[in-house]
């Protein structure tokens, strides 16, 4: 197994009960993204934390010696993420309403 993907399952193991929650988020907000997106927001800041803190772990050493490579494991390390969590960089997106007012022109 290579060495992002062992880190991956070891993020996931480890914090099993946080990404079992956001994959119950995750999905109602992949079926109705509008109603859910707050608490989408909510729960995938937390898991964007558990999600940065095991990538500098995986890229700390590395970066020491061979930045390139460190870059490069960092970006399989999101496609692994984004395997399993498509909508991940949906995070954080605010959605604003608003109302247009009418113009009478009488």
């Amino acid at each position: 197994m290579t060495k992002f993907k062992e880190y991956f399952q070891r993020m996931i193991e480890q914090n099993q009960d946080a990404f079992d929650k956001f994959r119950t988020v995750h999905n109602e907000y992949t079926l109705n993204p509008d109603p859910n997106q707050e608490n989408y927001n909510i729960e995938g800041k937390k898991i964007l934390k558990i999600i940065k803190e095991w990538e500098s772990k995986l890229c700390n050493q590395q970066e020491k010696t061979y930045s390139q490579y460190a870059g490069k494991l960092a970006e399989k390390f999101w496609e692994e993420v984004r395997k399993e969590y498509p909508m991940i960089d949906h995070i954080g997106i605010i959605v604003k309403k608003f109302n247009l007012k009418k113009i009478n022109l009488n």
